[in-house]
């Protein structure tokens, strides 16, 4: 259990022994694009430690984001991170005098507020990654995507496996999609070795699925189970994937993984979960859909093994967080949306 932010933030940048293997052999920097959002700074403090904890001190981390937040900033320095206050979106910024370097972990993403707005949407996911490979076209990327990429499936599949065909619904996820394309044809015309990781739906306690849903039981909101099953993932195994997966990173065709948990997990049976943690009578709205965002992470699992942190323990920790009264990010996932209108 954690008893404040720093106690979370600690466990998040705590890497395993294989992930410390395997940036032993980095070549080159690693730059952190769109590190100040709700996984980058984790990530690369994650990132840090697994690099000192090999010997590379000689590799520098930069995290690069406009930091709004300059505290963010500030703590990530004290902990051996390179900071660069950078606005990726400004069309007259130069990426070129952005540090050079050998790895790259591209995080960032427009979501909430794109349907009322679909061409920053693309502008940032789709054409943004065209000037980032552009730039750094001999370094490995491993960049986020989303499940969201798929289509909906039935819920008592397994979900869509990286072989499956995708099926974007609304324009965030078809410009994720874009991202895609745009990154693989990096990889294709100019040998960039790229990582595309699909992910859905990671958790820090701040934020997420498991946030979402505890918080209405605890205020004895209805839950909503139109969407009735979802996939989620502890951050901290999240962003170790994604920096293993630039081990991953190949030209040609690339490389691309699932990245969540193992199991369908039933939103109402949730919401029951929290309500014996909290002592309370869970209440529910709608009616389960036969079909929902899934996504079969067998290929993560087979390569990285199995998130080190259970369901059941995500829900423990979830609940023991709120009942504490610690902070939210007031970011609710949206999990529920069937219609990709963010």
């Amino acid at each position: 259990m954690f008893t404040d932010e720093a106690a979370l933030e600690e466990r998040l940048a705590t890497p395993s022994p294989a992930l410390v293997a395997d940036l032993a052999g980095l070549d080159g920097d690693l730059l952190v694009l769109g590190a100040g959002g709700k996984m980058g700074p984790s990530l690369c403090r994650l990132a840090r430690r697994a690099l000192d904890a090999a010997g590379r001190t000689d590799v520098a981390v930069h995290a690069v984001s406009r930091w709004s937040d300059p505290e963010a900033a500030r703590a990530l320095e004290a902990d051996g991170v390179r900071t660069v206050a950078f606005d990726l979106m400004d069309p007259e910024a130069d990426l070129g005098t952005l540090p050079d370097a050998g790895n790259i972990v591209f995080m960032v993403g427009a979501k909430f507020g794109s349907a009322g707005a679909p061409s920053h949407a693309w502008a940032v996911n789709a054409a943004m990654p065209d000037r980032v490979a552009r730039r750094w076209p001999t370094a490995r990327i491993a960049a986020f995507s989303t499940g969201n990429v798929y289509p909906l499936v039935p819920v008592g599949s397994a979900g869509c496996t990286e072989d499956d065909p995708v099926g974007p619904v609304g324009e965030y996820a078809m410009s994720c999609l874009g991202r895609e394309r745009i990154f693989g044809h990096a990889a294709l015309t100019r040998g960039t070795p790229v990582a595309l990781i699909r992910l859905n739906y990671a958790v820090d306690l701040r934020y997420g699925v498991l946030a979402d849903i505890a918080s209405r039981v605890l205020a004895g909101e209805p839950v909503d189970v139109t969407t009735g099953h979802a996939n989620v993932v502890w951050q901290g195994y999240a962003n170790e994937v994604a920096l293993r997966s630039l081990k991953h990173a190949t030209d040609g065709d690339g490389f691309t993984v699932n990245l969540t948990g193992p199991e369908t997990a039933s939103v109402r049976r949730l919401a029951h979960w929290f309500a014996a943690e909290f002592g309370k009578e869970p209440s529910f709205a709608g009616t389960e859909a036969p079909t929902a965002l899934l996504s079969d992470a067998g290929r993560c699992h087979a390569l990285f093994g199995y998130p080190d942190v259970p369901l059941r323990t995500l829900v423990g920790w979830q609940a023991d967080w709120l009942r504490r009264g610690l902070p939210l990010s007031g970011k609710p996932t949206k999990f529920q949306v069937r219609d990709g209108r963010f």
